[in-house]
């Protein structure tokens, strides 16, 4: 399977800039993902940390649903790997844990992300607080989202690395 990505516009509006840069991101994740089995991508980096390309994935789709489920339009649908009694949840990965599961749960809060979005404008305030009990805009937490991803790309640029030698995308 062949991950489509493309790069944002430069001369796109505010709204449609932010979705494409959440878009190029998302797709870049899934191609560090590309072509590994199952065991690799739960290959851990270095140990003593649990950071795999596997638990990156299950964690963004906690952060796709934490912030546009439950912060954007407050349906709190509890988490999906996580729990109190283990945090990290989503990174504790086991030989059950698999790319086929992970990564259908991701994209489907991703559709459900982009279904909620469309719902607001990007100086709308969602309609939930987040841990700092503030409501974020729109605006934010798409800039939040990019930077999220951004972030753990560049972990996964070093895991991928780690486990095959593949750079870039």
């Amino acid at each position: 399977m062949t991950i489509p990505r493309t790069e944002p516009s430069v001369t796109a509006d505010e709204r449609t800039m932010l979705e494409g840069w959440l878009d190029h991101h998302r797709a870049t994740l899934a191609i560090k993902c590309e072509g590994l089995d199952d065991a690799r991508l739960r290959t851990a980096s270095v140990p003593p940390s649990e950071l795999s390309l596997l638990g990156l994935v299950r964690h963004m789709a906690e952060v796709e649903r934490i912030w546009f489920r439950k912060v954007l339009v407050d349906d709190d649908q509890g988490p999906i790997y996580f729990s109190e009694e283990d945090p990290d949840g989503e990174f504790h990965l086991t030989e059950a844990d698999t790319w086929e599961e992970a990564y259908g749960t991701w994209q489907e809060e991703i559709t459900i992300a982009r279904r909620h979005a469309e719902g607001f404008a990007l100086d709308d305030i969602g309609r939930a607080a987040h841990g700092r009990g503030e409501q974020p805009s729109l605006r934010w937490i798409y800039t939040h989202m990019i930077e999220e991803y951004a972030r753990h790309n560049g972990h996964a640029d070093l895991i991928r690395e780690r486990i095959d030698g593949a750079t870039g995308c």
